[in-house]
């Protein structure tokens, strides 16, 4: 324990005492509390508890004097999970829970630009997810599935929240496999999680967590590729062809290129199969890839635009559903911060 925690105290009180609209004071002491307790006997949650109670409330003074302070808000939250943890699956873990959440999402209102802020409410949520009654459950595992996803957007090899993502995708595959129910199947959901799995440790290779829950999903992944799933295209030579001469194709995914492989709706072919086929295929290689976004431009044929700005210039795809355009995003996405990262 913090053993100039009794004179740091005085050192606040003495602050305060001098000026009690100093929301600083009490953001400063907050964190020397809760800096503390982490330094607490594990063996004695009641100290630890306490101290991060206190911190707690020296946290909502300060963002009472000082509503726009963003840290306070985001530290606030940290020791309110990290009270919510002690209490197992209870209803006051809820209501903590509940309340760290909240303050995720003020310190994500007050900036934007926080995908360590985005990745914690996701997990937040993910706790919250395993108290609540089964029939609320999948309504929450959505939100946090969205928040994961958002924290990525933001920082694109940000490992933790990629594999948060897996974890999270992963938990739904086996709650779909028992109860059915969802919109997309548990296969499907399976070999989702595994592309973030995958990901996570092809940025983090020596992370022995990882690694094992690479292990567990590798099956999972449509090998050798990373994704194989349908998207509507226009003829390779005709980017901008009429709507009636799109078809929804198969494409797949590897760490080099994304690409069609044939017209019929069966099994992926091989792709030097091909070749004697007069027809042209779309092909865009990782290397090429400058961004991947969404598109809703009115040109392109209903349903969940995509497109990938390559250094040759635009492909435009579109995807059966928006939530399979989010997955064929994160995947292309993925692909290429791993490939700009040299792994």
């Amino acid at each position: 324990a913090n053993v100039f925690l009794p004179l740091q105290r005085k050192g606040y009180i003495s602050a305060i005492e001098r000026n009690p609209e100093d929301p600083d004071a009490y953001y400063n002491w907050a964190l020397v509390l809760q800096e503390s307790a982490d330094n607490v006997d594990p063996n004695s949650d009641s100290s630890k508890d306490s101290l991060l109670e206190e911190a707690c409330k020296k946290y909502a003074e300060a963002t009472r004097l000082c509503p726009t302070l963003y840290d306070a808000y985001y530290n606030w939250a940290i020791a309110i999970a990290d009270r919510a943890k002690m209490r197992g699956r209870t209803k006051e873990a809820e209501e903590l829970w509940q309340q760290a959440i909240r303050n995720y999402d003020k310190a994500v209102q007050l900036s934007w630009n926080s995908p360590q802020a985005l990745n914690n409410w996701g997990l937040g949520l993910q706790e919250l997810s395993a108290i609540v009654p089964a029939k609320d459950k999948q309504t929450i595992i959505k939100t946090a599935i969205s928040k994961f996803r958002s924290a990525i957007q933001l920082q694109f090899d940000f490992h933790r929240a990629i594999y948060n993502l897996g974890t999270v995708l992963y938990g739904l595959a086996e709650d779909t496999s028992r109860s059915g129910g969802a919109d997309t199947s548990p296969n499907d959901l399976y070999s989702q999680s595994a592309i973030y799995v995958a990901a996570a440790h092809a940025l983090k290779p020596n992370y022995s967590v990882y690694r094992s829950a690479l292990r567990l999903v590798r099956s999972m992944l449509p090998l050798p590729y990373l994704k194989v799933g349908y998207l509507t295209a226009p003829p390779a030579d005709d980017p901008i062809a009429p709507h009636k001469h799109w078809e929804r194709s198969q494409f797949i995914l590897n760490h080099t290129e994304l690409q069609q492989v044939n017209d019929s709706e069966s099994a992926p072919v091989k792709v030097n199969a091909l070749v004697e086929k007069a027809k042209r295929f779309i092909k865009v290689d990782v290397a090429d890839i400058v961004s991947v976004s969404t598109c809703s431009d009115l040109t392109l044929p209903p349903g969940a635009g995509l497109c990938i700005n390559t250094t040759h210039g635009p492909v435009f795809l579109v995807a059966d559903t928006w939530e399979s355009l989010d997955g064929w995003l994160d995947a292309i996405r993925l692909v290429y911060t791993i490939f700009a990262r040299g792994k």
